[in-house]
C-alpha cells in the first residue's frame, strides 16, 4: 500500500511540473476597491471572536486577539455602487499588541464579471492597516489564476468609523 501512495504522488507531481515546465509566466496587473462594512444594517465584515469585558485606554491592545469573517463586494471604482467585480471572503485577526494596528488576513478574492470572471487569487499575511501602502503576498490561485503568486499592494482610500474603501493594486504571475 505504501509503495502505491508513493508511485501515485510521484506522478501527480511529474504532471504537475510537466504541465508547467513549457509555459511562460503571464503577468496579470488588477486594481479594484474592496469595502469593508463593519458597522450599519448590512454590514459585511462580522466579529465572531475576540476578549469580553476588557478594555484599555490603547485601542490597539482592546482589539487583540479580535476575529472578523468578511464577505466584501470588489468594485471598479471607490463607489459602492460603481460594477460589482468580485467578492473577498476569509478572515482577518487583529493580531498586534502593541504599537501599530495590524491584521492578520486570510482572504480569497472571487472575481464574478469581467475578463476574471470565475477566477480568483488568495493572500495570506499581515496588513499593518495604518501605513499608507500595505504589501501582502498571494499565494495561490484558480480559473485564470491558477498557480499564481505574485504580491498586493493596499492603500485605505477612505475611511468612516471602522468601514473602510481599501484600494488594491495586485501583480500577478500565472500560467
Amino acid at each position: 500500500m505504501g509503495l502505491a501512495i508513493k508511485h501515485l504522488t510521484f506522478l501527480v507531481i511529474a504532471v504537475l511540473v510537466a504541465s508547467t515546465e513549457g509555459k511562460k509566466p503571464k503577468f496579470t496587473h488588477v486594481e479594484f476597491y474592496m469595502h469593508d462594512i463593519v458597522g450599519g444594517p448590512n454590514p459585511t465584515a462580522v466579529r465572531v471572536a475576540g476578549r469580553s469585558n476588557f478594555s484599555s485606554p490603547d485601542p490597539i491592545a482592546a482589539m487583540f486577539g479580535s476575529i472578523f469573517v468578511i464577505d466584501n463586494p470588489l468594485t471598479a471604482s471607490p463607489d459602492l455602487n460603481s460594477t460589482l467585480t468580485g467578492r473577498a471572503q476569509g478572515i482577518y485577526a487583529m493580531s498586534s499588541q502593541h504599537n501599530e494596528f495590524s491584521l492578520l488576513m486570510t482572504l480569497t478574492y472571487n472575481f464574478v464579471s469581467g475578463p476574471y470572471n470565475g477566477s480568483s487569487f488568495s493572500i495570506v499575511g499581515q496588513n499593518p492597516v495604518m501605513r499608507e501602502v500595505r504589501e501582502m503576498p498571494i499565494i495561490g490561485g484558480t480559473g485564470m489564476f491558477r498557480l499564481a503568486r505574485g504580491y498586493a499592494l493596499a492603500k485605505t482610500y477612505s475611511m468612516n468609523q471602522m468601514d473602510a474603501v481599501i484600494g488594491y493594486n495586485v501583480t500577478l504571475i500565472h500560467y
